[in-house]
């Protein structure tokens, strides 16, 4: 077995979800679960199908949002993992849609930070170990700290 680390490659001014599910028919219900959860919002979706013919599945409501996950999830290579990049919304937008998707097992990340996913690779496939999402802490945050993170709550619309 081999582990490494592969690099998530972003695409500007979006956020990335990585998940696993167990399905083809995720790539649907994934697809219903963003739509229905945020109107107009620009996504793209790829799932990799580790059975039959063990392709890339992708949708989305965006080209450029669409061949990057599509891309991404070829280089990633994991079994029934799925990749989704945003833009016009944010992971905690949707993320509770997702949960309640019947073929999602697991989400791994839902970040606008760099991501990198450690993998596991067998003679059989590849799997998801876990993922470094962001950088290291710097320190703790101290009044001042608590007072931007509680402004920017307010600013984004998230707390009154």
């Amino acid at each position: 077995m081999e582990i490494k680390l592969v690099k998530v490659d972003m695409p500007g001014d979006s956020n990335v979800i990585l998940g696993t599910a167990h399905f083809i028919k995720t790539v649907e219900d994934i697809f219903e679960a963003m739509v229905n959860s945020v109107p107009m919002i620009k996504f793209g979706l790829a799932f990799c199908e580790s059975s039959g013919e063990c392709l890339v599945r992708v949708d989305g409501t965006d080209e450029e949002l669409k061949k990057a996950a599509a891309e991404n999830m070829f280089k990633l290579g994991c079994g029934h993992s799925f990749i989704i990049f945003l833009r016009g919304a944010y992971p905690i937008n949707v993320l509770n849609a997702l949960k309640r998707v019947p073929e999602v097992c697991t989400i791994y990340a839902a970040t606008a930070n760099p991501l990198e996913v450690v993998v596991a690779e067998s003679e059989q496939g590849s799997g998801i170990l876990g993922v470094i999402d962001g950088l290291k802490p710097k320190g703790i945050e101290d009044e001042e700290g608590v007072k931007w993170r509680r402004d920017m709550l307010r600013k984004f619309g998230y707390k009154k």
